[in-house]
C-alpha cells in the first residue's frame, strides 16, 4: 500500500507537539464521524456505537483503538492513511483522516496496524506501518486476518513500540485520560447513544454544575436576569469549499484559495447557552466553544477580556472576574461554532476569520461589558448574553441578589466547592442545585433573625408576654395555665383538689389526664419534621485519630431543642447507622441572638465529646476541638493572605462604585483635589505600571484615578465628600436623609470605620494580629452589607 508522504516526513509529523490525550482524541474522531453518519441515517446498527480503548499495561506494552463503526475497504483504507486531508469534508466532520491519524500514531509510537472489515466481508484487511523500515518507495506492507464472524464489522488500530514517556503516561493516568475525554465528547454522550471506553471503564460525560433554567435574580429591583440564557442565532447561509474549507464570497464558482469547484452552500449557526455556575472557582470557568458536537475550546475565558478596536496593540481589559480573582469565576457556557474552521490541533478556532468574529459579537457584543466604561467610551449599552449575565452575577455577595450560599455572615466558597466535587463524583444528594437554594434560603433566614434582633434590642419598653408565648406555639394560654410550663399538671390538680366549691356553684370538672411522656424518637421526628437543611455544616467531621462521622446540620424552624433531660439546648446529636449523626440547631437560642456565638463552634464541642468517648481518646476536649476545626474547617481560620485578598476585592468594587458616581455627578475634579502630593506620586506609578499611561492634568478629567489611589484615600475622600457616596449612591447609610447633625456623624463615622479597616489590611497585611484580623473580617462582612444596590 503506498503511503505519502516518506517515512522521513512521517517522523517529522511525530515530532509535532499533540498530548497523548489529543493523539488517542484524534483516533477516536474518526470512528465517531463514521457513527454520526450511520446515526443520521436512522439505519439500525447491530452492535451498537461503541469505541473501546485498551492502554498499555507497561513500557513495552501496546495501544488498542477499537471501534463497532462500518469498516473500510481497500481504497479508502489508502487514502485514510496518507498524510493530508484525504478529502474529508472539513465542515461535517470531526477527524482529518489522513494528517490527524500520521501525527497522532507517530507520535505515540514507531509500528502502527490499522485492520478493518465490513460487515460480510470474509476477512480483516489492513496496513502495517513501520516508521524504522520504510523507505523512501512510500510503501507500507498490506496485511489481512482471519474473521471467525462474517458479521464482525469496524476497524482495529494497534500501536507498539510506544515512545516511553507516552507509554508511561498511558500507564499512569487512565482516570485523567477518561476526565479529558469525558469533557471533550460530554455533548455527544448526553445527545448521542455513542460510547467510549477506557482502560475496561466508561468514560461519563462531564457535565456543567449549573443553576437550574427557573433560577434567577433581581437587578435593581426590576430587572428578573436568569441564571441559564439560550442562544440560537442562525447567520446567513454561506459558500464552502469542501476540499479546503473556506468560505467563500457567495458569487463565486471556485475556491479563491485552492482552485477547488467543490463549494457547497452551508447553514452557519451559531447556538448553546450561558449559564452560573453553582461554586465560584479560580481555574474551572469559562465557555466551552464546540464542533460537530467535540469541545474545540474548554473553560475559555478570553471572551471576558474587553479589546478596544481603536486603541494600540496590547489594550486588552479583563472585565471578568476582576472583582472576584480571589475565588474565580462562575460564568459557564456551551456554544456550538459548526460553521467556524479550527486549527489542524482542534485546540483552538481561526480567530482571525470572519465567522469567528461574527460568533464573538453575539455572544458578548462588542461594547465593554462594565456599563460604566461603555459609557464612557460613547458605546451603546451591552444587551449582549454575556453581558446581561455580567451584570447580574458579577459580584459574590452572599444571599439572593447574586444568587450565592452563605452561613448568614458571608458567602461558603469552599463549601459550595466541596459540593460542586460531590456533583462530579455523581453523588445523587448533589445533581440538583437544591443544596445550593437552600444555603441561599438559610442565608437570608439567619440573615433577617439577626437584623430583627437588632431591632428588638433597640426597642423600648416591656415585651407582650403573651405575644411572645403564642409566637412560641403556646397559643393563647396565659403564664401560669395548665400549658404553660410555668405550672405542671400535678400542681393543678392539687391546687383543684384543695379548694372545695362554693355553695350554688357546680363542682370542677375533672383534670385532664395526664399526657404521655413523649419519647426521645417522638421528639427527634418533631424536629426533623419542623426543620430544614442546614448546608454551610453538612459535611464530614474528625481527624485522622479520631474517625470522622458524616454530619448532616439541621436548622429548627419551630419550637427549641431540648435535650435527655427536657432541658434547653443549642445543638443536639442524633446518631444514625454507621458513623452519620444529624445535628439539630436552634438558631434562637440565646447563645447564638444574645452572645453572638458561631454555631460550627458549639457543634464542634458536641462531635469532640461524641468521637472523644467512642475513641477513648487521651487528647484533651480543648485540643480534640483544635484538631477537628483546623481539619474538618480550614476556612475558618484567620488567614492573613486570604482576608487580605478579600479585603482588595471588596476595595476592588468600592473604588468602581465610587469613580462612577463622580462621573456621574460630574465631580472626579472636586475629588482629585484632596489627593496629597505623595498620594498623588503613589496613583501615577501605580496606573503606570497597570500600562495606564495618562498625564497628570488630565486625571481629574473622570473618576477612573480613584481606581489606582492609596486605598486609606477612600477613607478620606468619604469623610470629606460624605453627600457624594452616601444616602444609597454607593453606600446605603444615611447622610442628608436625616436632620440632625450627630446622626449624620454616626451614620457616616459608621461606613468609614468599616472602609477604613479594610483600606488598612489591604495596605498593611503582614502586620496583622488576630484580633485586628478577626475584626477586618467583620468589617468586611458589614461593609458588603452596606454597599447601596446597584443601578
Amino acid at each position: 500500500m503506498k503511503i505519502t508522504p516518506s517515512a522521513r516526513v512521517l517522523r517529522m509529523l511525530g515530532e509535532i507537539e499533540f498530548d497523548e490525550w489529543q493523539c488517542i482524541a484524534e483516533l477516536i474522531d474518526n470512528a465517531f464521524d463514521d457513527f454520526t453518519e450511520i446515526h443520521r441515517s436512522g439505519t439500525p446498527w447491530a452492535g451498537g456505537f461503541r469505541v473501546s480503548v485498551e492502554l498499555p499495561d507497561s513500557a513495552q506494552g501496546q495501544l488498542v483503538i477499537t471501534d463497532t463503526g462500518r469498516g473500510m475497504t481497500y481504497d479508502r483504507l489508502e487514502r485514510a492513511v496518507r498524510a493530508g486531508w484525504s478529502g474529508n469534508d472539513m465542515h461535517d466532520k470531526l477527524g482529518l483522516f489522513g494528517m490527524g491519524f500520521n501525527v497522532s500514531t507517530a507520535r505515540l509510537g514507531k509500528h502502527t496496524r490499522v485492520l478493518t472489515t465490513r460487515q460480510g466481508d470474509t476477512e480483516w484487511i489492513g496496513v502495517e506501518i513501520d516508521l524504522d523500515r520504510i523507505g523512501d518507495d512510500f510503501e507500507a506492507e498490506d496485511i489481512t486476518e482471519p474473521k471467525a464472524d462474517p458479521n464482525e464489522h469496524g476497524t482495529r488500530i494497534v500501536i507498539s513500540r510506544l515512545h516511553p514517556t507516552r507509554a508511561r503516561w498511558l500507564q499512569k493516568n487512565g482516570s485523567a485520560l477518561r476526565n479529558i475525554l469525558g469533557q471533550v465528547y460530554s455533548w455527544m454522550f448526553l445527545n448521542r447513544p455513542f460510547e467510549l471506553w477506557v482502560g475496561g471503564f466508561q468514560v461519563k460525560p462531564v457535565r456543567h454544575c449549573r443553576w437550574g433554567e427557573d433560577r434567577s435574580v433581581l437587578y435593581n429591583n426590576k430587572e428578573r436576569i436568569p441564571a441559564y440564557i439560550e442562544i440560537d442565532q442562525k447567520l446567513e447561509n454561506g459558500l464552502a469549499c469542501g476540499d479546503c474549507g473556506q468560505w467563500q464570497l457567495t458569487d463565486r464558482d471556485a475556491c479563491e484559495d485552492c482552485g477547488s469547484d467543490r463549494l457547497t452552500v452551508r447553514e452557519r449557526r451559531v447556538h448553546g447557552w450561558l449559564g452560573i455556575q453553582r461554586y465560584m472557582h479560580k481555574h474551572d470557568y469559562g465557555i466551552d466553544f464546540l464542533r460537530n458536537g467535540r469541545k474545540i475550546l474548554r473553560w475559555d475565558k478570553q471572551l471576558f477580556t474587553w479589546r478596544n478596536p481603536d486603541g494600540a496593540v496590547g489594550n486588552e481589559e479583563p472585565e471578568y472576574p476582576v472583582d472576584l480573582a480571589h475565588q474565580g469565576g462562575r460564568i459557564i457556557g456551551e456554544i456550538h461554532l459548526d460553521h467556524v474552521p479550527v486549527t489542524y490541533q482542534k485546540d483552538a478556532f481561526e480567530y482571525g476569520d470572519r465567522s469567528w468574529r461574527s460568533a464573538v459579537e453575539i455572544v458578548r457584543g462588542v461594547a465593554p461589558l462594565l456599563p460604566q466604561r461603555a459609557a464612557n467610551l460613547e458605546y451603546e449599552e451591552n444587551t449582549s448574553p454575556l453581558a446581561l449575565l455580567f451584570k447580574g452575577y458579577r459580584r459574590n455577595d452572599a444571599g439572593l441578589r447574586y444568587l450565592v450560599p452563605g452561613d448568614g455572615r458571608k458567602p461558603i466558597h469552599d463549601d459550595t466547592r466541596r459540593w460542586g466535587h460531590e456533583f462530579h463524583r455523581g453523588n445523587p444528594d448533589y445533581q440538583t442545585d437544591e443544596r445550593w437554594w437552600q444555603a441561599v434560603e438559610d442565608h437570608e433566614a439567619t440573615k433577617s433573625r439577626g437584623k430583627n434582633a437588632k431591632a428588638a434590642a433597640a426597642t423600648p419598653g416591656k415585651p407582650d408576654e403573651a405575644a411572645v408565648m403564642e409566637a412560641l406555639g403556646f397559643g393563647g394560654a396565659e403564664i401560669g395555665s395548665p400549658s404553660s410550663p410555668a405550672t405542671g399538671p400535678d400542681e393543678t390538680k392539687l391546687e383543684a383538689q384543695a379548694q372545695p366549691p362554693k355553695d350554688g356553684e357546680p363542682a370542677p370538672a375533672a383534670p385532664a389526664p395526664e399526657r404521655r411522656k413523649e419519647t426521645r424518637q417522638e421528639r427527634v421526628t418533631r424536629y426533623t419534621e419542623n426543620s430544614t437543611t442546614y448546608p454551610a455544616l453538612s459535611r464530614s467531621f474528625g481527624h485522622p485519630r479520631v474517625g470522622f462521622v458524616e454530619v448532616e446540620a439541621r436548622r429548627l424552624t419551630v419550637g427549641g431543642l431540648t435535650d435527655e433531660n427536657l432541658h434547653p439546648t443549642p445543638v443536639l446529636l442524633d446518631q444514625r447507622g454507621g458513623n452519620a449523626l444529624v445535628a439539630f440547631l436552634d438558631l434562637d437560642h440565646p447563645i447564638f441572638q444574645r452572645f453572638g456565638a458561631a454555631p460550627a463552634d458549639l457543634l464542634l464541642a458536641e462531635i469532640a465529646v461524641l468521637l472523644r468517648v467512642q475513641t477513648s481518646s487521651e487528647w484533651s476536649h480543648s485540643e480534640l476541638i483544635a484538631a477537628i476545626r483546623a481539619e474538618s474547617l480550614p476556612a475558618s481560620a484567620l488567614d492573613a493572605e486570604m482576608i487580605s485578598a478579600e479585603a482588595k476585592e471588596l476595595l476592588a468594587e468600592v473604588r468602581r462604585r465610587m469613580a462612577s458616581e463622580l462621573d456621574r455627578t460630574g465631580e472626579p475634579g472636586k475629588a482629585f483635589q484632596f489627593l496629597s502630593p505623595d498620594e498623588l506620586t503613589h496613583t501615577e506609578h501605580t496606573m503606570i505600571a497597570n500600562g495606564k499611561v495618562t498625564r497628570t492634568i488630565d486625571l481629574g478629567a473622570s473618576g477612573e484615578f480613584l481606581l489606582h489611589v492609596p486605598a486609606l484615600f477612600l477613607v478620606r475622600l468619604v469623610e470629606s465628600l460624605p453627600s457624594l457616596f452616601m444616602d444609597n449612591r454607593v453606600f446605603q447609610g444615611v447622610y442628608e436623609g436625616v436632620a440632625s447633625a450627630s446622626a449624620r456623624r454616626l451614620s457616616l463615622a459608621r461606613t468609614v470605620g468599616y472602609l477604613s479597616d479594610i483600606a488598612t489590611q489591604a495596605t498593611y497585611a503582614g502586620a496583622s494580629l488576630p484580633d485586628q484580623l478577626l475584626r477586618t473580617r467583620l468589617s468586611i462582612r458589614l461593609l458588603a452589607d452596606d454597599l447601596a444596590e446597584e443601578k
